[in-house]
């Protein structure tokens, strides 16, 4: 059996700790305020977090969540930490919407990022195209509302496929976020954890 000491292994171990003594304590998920300052994001469309099936059941009514598909407990725990890593980045939340769907207000309630506002131009409008050009002229006058820059923060917007594919042209799996520049129309996907 060797002996090694401690001056002989010095030398080799000292460039080691410093250098793991340099690296932040959590390594920044990537590089979110930098990703929206370089686009100059508005928005972040949010997709919900995971409702298990497509669509909704017909006859669903809107104010009745039993009707509706909903989020599992993966898709509750999933909003939480999507919250979480939010908080944790860097970028400025400075309000929160939601479409007016169960799956969509829950996912946005369990983000704790502030208040929630549900916003009728995030719904979906998915099995029903009459429903699309008026949702998204909603949506498009609520944009224009919105302040802009990188000093007034991000919306995060909660809300449905084919919303977040029909503004900026992403398709995105539940959970998934783009951040969006109302001006330039630019569209990024948001790496979430």
């Amino acid at each position: 059996m060797h002996h090694v000491t401690l001056a002989v292994i010095a030398p080799v171990i000292a460039p080691v700790i410093a250098l793991v003594m340099a690296l932040p304590a959590r390594a920044e998920w990537p590089y979110p305020a930098a990703l929206a300052q370089g686009i100059g994001a508005d928005v972040i469309f949010l997709r919900h977090a995971l409702a298990p099936g497509t669509g909704d059941p017909s006859g669903f009514r809107l104010r009745d969540c039993a009707t509706q598909r909903n989020l599992s407990e993966d898709g509750r725990a999933q909003a939480r930490a999507i919250g979480q890593a939010l908080r944790d980045s860097g970028l400025q939340i400075t309000g929160v919407m939601t479409s007016e769907w169960c799956r969509a207000r829950d996912t946005a309630a369990l983000l704790d990022l502030g208040e929630v506002v549900e916003e009728p131009g995030l719904n979906s409008f998915f099995g029903n195209p009459d429903a699309r050009q008026p949702t998204l002229d909603r949506l498009n006058a609520r944009l224009a509302d919105l302040p802009e820059g990188a000093e007034a923060g991000l919306t995060v917007m909660v809300t449905h496929q084919v919303v977040i594919t029909a503004i900026t042209g992403r398709t995105v799996a539940s959970g998934g976020a783009v951040l969006f520049d109302i001006d330039s129309g630019a569209a990024v996907d948001l790496p979430l954890p």
